[in-house]
């Protein structure tokens, strides 16, 4: 039997708890997409079943809802809410306007939506979802609510016109798409030229770096597919939105009843951020788009967010010893005199070994192991010594080796603790017809 299947199975047949699936390598995006179709399909079908998030009525107030808002809403459609956080903070709906709900789900943000446009303007409820969009449609004719269309259809590709949206809202869907990068841009394509944007997401302090992303019942936790703030913020900036506030912070996972679910963002430090933005005029073009991508500055943020500052250490700290020897080496057959300065030479070396022991020293937060910093403290004395007391080109090497082993062993563990957390120790194999 496919695996991707068993998996909609089980959403569609089963309640759904804040147990954390095991990994299984090798899914398609859509069998990602299938697993969040068949998550929310329960939720649209079964919307008093457990689940790991907070669903209904009571979850919409406590994420900062309104009773004024809320007050007119099917119950129907209020019962199935599972957003995960309160965007109409932002207040950008004005009257007339042409609204887009990106992942509307069973409409409630697209009900608010009308209400805040009024009599003369329109909302387009957009979700991946049929169960979820089929539900909205019939209480739209159920109760006779007008201007209000559904729409079935991705985030990443908006079936809607250039500039043909005044305002768009979105409430917990970004992280449960896999291109995030592309949503984005297709956010800002059909946004009119200073048009806004309000959005609620789930983010991440720190990214999951245990090969699980292509998981889907992981992805469908919220957590695994959730960006780092600050990458989710350039993201958009790198769009062309301007004016980006971060209006609200929220424990939302606090709210979740599985204690996994808790442990698991704790852990990542995922939480919901509100935002308001606004459309700049034009795109920023695609090099200017790749020099913000490739600025120094993220890419140290994210080597030490992902735990590999002290791999990227340790290899300047070989590329200052070795690297110099061989241009020292090959320079003069090139007709090249070049001069050393050894002081400098051994300093680099010693910042370097010491940014290192130093990136290990950090590692002891996650994974709770000394073993790995005493490794590290032996394999920098070592190298000390070789500089500073009496240099032997083994001793030296033998401080190397130490300290690829302190970071080697200090990356698995992280790895370990992660795999741990999420539930992946013990994998099972799925079943086959």
């Amino acid at each position: 039997m496919n695996p991707g299947r068993r998996l909609e199975q089980r959403s569609e047949c089963q309640p759904i708890t804040g147990k954390v699936m095991v990994a299984i390598l090798g899914y398609s995006r859509q069998q990602i997409i299938s697993a969040v179709q068949g998550m929310y399909t329960a939720v649209a079908d079964n919307p008093a079943s457990p689940f790991h998030f907070p669903v209904g009525g009571s979850a919409c107030h406590r994420l900062g809802y309104s009773p004024e808002h809320t007050a007119h809403i099917p119950a129907a459609i209020l019962e199935a809410f599972a957003g995960v956080g309160c965007p109409f903070r932002a207040n950008i709906i004005q009257p007339a306007d042409r609204v887009l709900d990106i992942g509307a789900g069973a409409g409630v943000d697209s009900l608010i939506s009308r209400q805040l446009a009024g009599p003369a303007g329109r909302v387009i409820a957009l979700d991946l979802t049929y169960a979820m969009t089929h539900k909205l449609k019939t209480a739209i004719d159920t109760h006779h609510i007008d201007s209000v269309d559904v729409v079935q259809a991705s985030a990443e590709r908006l079936p809607l016109a250039n500039d043909s949206i005044d305002s768009i809202t979105s409430n917990g869907a970004l992280n449960l798409v896999p291109n995030k990068r592309l949503a984005v841009a297709e956010m800002f394509r059909v946004l009119r030229p200073q048009g806004r944007l309000q959005l609620a997401d789930v983010v991440i302090q720190r990214p999951v770096s245990v090969d699980c992303h292509d998981d889907p019942r992981l992805w469908v936790e919220c957590v695994v597919g959730a960006t780092v703030k600050e990458d989710l913020l350039a993201m958009l900036r790198d769009a062309g939105f301007e004016d980006i506030q971060e209006l609200n912070t929220i424990d939302y996972f606090a709210l979740s009843p599985s204690e996994q679910t808790r442990d698991i963002a704790s852990s990542f430090g995922a939480h919901t951020i509100e935002l308001s933005m606004r459309r700049g005029v034009t795109a920023p073009s695609s090099l200017r788009q790749w020099i913000r991508r490739l600025d120094p500055r993220r890419w140290f943020l994210s080597i030490w967010r992902r735990g590999l500052l002290g791999v990227a250490s340790l290899l300047l700290a070989l590329l200052s010893c070795y690297g110099t020897l061989t241009l020292v080496a090959l320079l003069p057959l090139l007709g090249l005199g070049v001069v050393i300065d050894q002081d400098i030479w051994a300093l680099s070396i010693t910042v370097f070994s010491l940014l290192t022991l130093a990136a290990v020293a950090a590692g002891m937060r996650r994974h709770h192991s000394v073993w790995p910093l005493l490794v590290g403290i032996a394999g920098n004395a070592t190298l000390m010594h070789a500089l500073y007391v009496d240099y032997q080109a083994l001793t030296e090497l033998g401080g190397f080796i130490l300290l690829i082993i302190a970071t080697g062993w200090d990356l698995y563990q992280r790895r370990k603790r992660e795999v741990d957390i999420l539930g992946l120790s013990s994998p099972r194999r799925p079943d086959h017809d």
